[in-house]
């Protein structure tokens, strides 16, 4: 008898030892941004975020949580590997990433396929989660950007005509520059020239000229923040005299050093987050302080998107009482107004985060927060 309760007491004691452990097994996010290549600057502002948030919220359900992270290069193809890594090796629970609505696109089809829930950062193409189960974002898509973008040209600039210019073979300009011309003919503006050019092209003159011939009250320029500097530069060096507005792309540090004065006055649309930005959410003001007590540098709107990816996939996990990835999909699915560094963020029913759109102006050489622009 006694020897039956030794070995009934030493399995109970082996069970509780077992159940310790696995409840302190980590709960494995994935996180596969541009680290490397021409979009490293976006991809390592928005890790940043990420791991900030992982530093301040280590566990969730009592349990570590441990984040993998992996460098997609900056490329379509290793987007895709990076997230076939995550699923099939590190066996994560869910994904954060990516900056590039290309790349997110390609690493979405992964997690899609795998029935892994991820979370996209700043990558704004509709496509990105269209017809996705599993497939998130925490920022706002082009059609909303777009259209904050014109209305704020009308209703606060009061532009009238407009011209664009963009970058034929990329998609995010392509359809950007789509969105804000429908918005802009809509609220009742008129676009008096489209101009194209293509990947690489450093001289802008001849599309300018043509440009400047129609004297538009605004510029819209859906590119990336280098082709952007040069474009200003060049305008202002052709007698160019209209305002220019950018999309979020243009929302780097070194657009302002490469296009030097000729940037001063331009406006672009940006994820609504800014350290000097009025009505800061809790979340928001917590974030700053989070940031401010790790770094030294300037928190970014980049930064603060990573951070809210964390947050949603934390959010989902405790409202669902689960890792399991289908429960997650459910909870991310369900997000409803949770206080996030870039607002309140409620998820709709294609995936998307809505929330209003921020824009920013440089103002003396600096980025200054001036607003924020609702949608229709």
């Amino acid at each position: 008898m006694n020897r039956m309760k030794m070995l009934a007491l030493s399995a109970f004691a082996a069970g509780a030892v077992m159940g310790t452990a696995f409840a302190a097994d980590p709960i494995k996010i994935g996180v596969y941004l541009p680290l490397t290549g021409n979009s490293a600057f976006g991809g390592q502002l928005e890790l940043e975020g990420a791991q900030l948030a992982h530093e301040k919220f280590p566990t969730i359900m009592n349990r570590p949580v441990e984040l993998i992270v992996v460098d997609n290069k900056s490329d379509k193809v290793e987007s895709a590997n990076a997230v076939q890594r995550l699923v099939d090796k590190e066996k994560v629970v869910a994904i954060i990433g990516s900056f590039g609505s290309s790349l997110s696109m390609a690493g979405g089809e992964v997690a899609e396929s795998a029935h892994i829930p991820m979370v996209g950062t700043s990558c704004s193409n509709p496509m990105v989660t269209m017809g996705k189960k599993y497939v998130f974002r925490a920022g706002f898509i082009d059609p909303y950007q777009g259209a904050g973008a014109a209305g704020w040209a009308i209703e606060k600039m009061g532009a009238k005509t407009a011209a664009i210019l963009q970058e034929v073979s990329n998609d995010y300009s392509v359809g950007l520059a789509k969105f804000f011309k429908d918005a802009f003919e809509k609220k009742g503006g008129k676009i008096v020239a489209i101009s194209n050019f293509q990947t690489g092209d450093q001289d802008f003159t001849a599309q300018l000229t043509e440009i400047i011939s129609h004297s538009p009250d605004v510029l819209y320029i859906p590119i990336n923040f280098a082709e952007g500097a040069i474009i200003m530069r060049q305008a202002r060096e052709l007698g160019g005299e209209f305002k220019i507005m950018g999309g979020d792309a243009m929302d780097n540090p070194e657009m302002a050093k490469i296009a030097g004065d000729a940037c001063e006055g331009f406006t672009f649309t940006a994820v609504p987050y800014a350290r000097e930005m009025p009505g800061k959410t809790e979340s928001a003001e917590l974030f700053t302080k989070y940031w401010d007590e790790h770094h030294t540098d300037e928190p970014s709107a980049l930064s603060a998107l990573g951070y809210d990816c964390y947050l949603m996939i934390k959010d989902a996990i405790e409202r669902t009482g689960s890792t399991d990835p289908e429960k997650i999909t459910e909870g991310l699915a369900t997000i409803k107004d949770l206080p996030c560094a870039t607002g309140l963020t409620t998820i709709n029913a294609t995936h998307d985060a809505e929330k209003a759109v921020g824009i920013v102006q440089i103002i003396n050489g600096k980025r200054t927060f001036v607003g924020t622009q609702a949608t229709d």
